[in-house]
């Protein structure tokens, strides 16, 4: 695993303990098929939740965008139809109809500055 890779883990470590702490169960992390990945796969009472996390360093000299700029309309179109698959292939395959809270895209940024823990945002329904 490289340093982004490792980042990148972390930060979706602090994100699915923040969710638990908010009261959801998470599913599924990770879950890749052809056209993409989805980081973290939870529900929220009713609702199903699918939560794109961003996780950016903060440092001296370099550039810095917030996490929560990441998520483009490109990226959220690509969010919508990885959210329908695994809609398809692993909630209605189990239950056989849609959750009844229906289908939210959240995102999670972690910011981690070069002292102290990380600081965490959630934004509910980005896409």
């Amino acid at each position: 695993m490289n340093a982004r890779q490792a980042l990148g883990r972390y930060g979706e470590d602090v994100a699915a303990r923040r969710l638990r702490e908010a009261g959801m169960a998470v599913l599924e992390r990770n879950w890749r098929c052809a056209e993409g990945e989805l980081d973290i796969v939870a529900r929220d009472k009713d609702a199903l939740v699918i939560c794109e996390v961003k996780t950016r360093r903060t440092g001296r000299g370099g550039t810095f965008e917030h996490p929560m700029a990441a998520v483009t309309p490109t990226k959220s179109a690509r969010l919508r139809r990885l959210a329908s698959r695994w809609l398809t292939e692993r909630w209605l395959t189990r239950y056989g109809q849609p959750p009844r809270g229906g289908v939210r895209i959240d995102l999670v940024g972690v910011i981690l500055p070069e002292r102290g823990g990380p600081l965490v945002q959630h934004a509910r329904g980005v896409a």
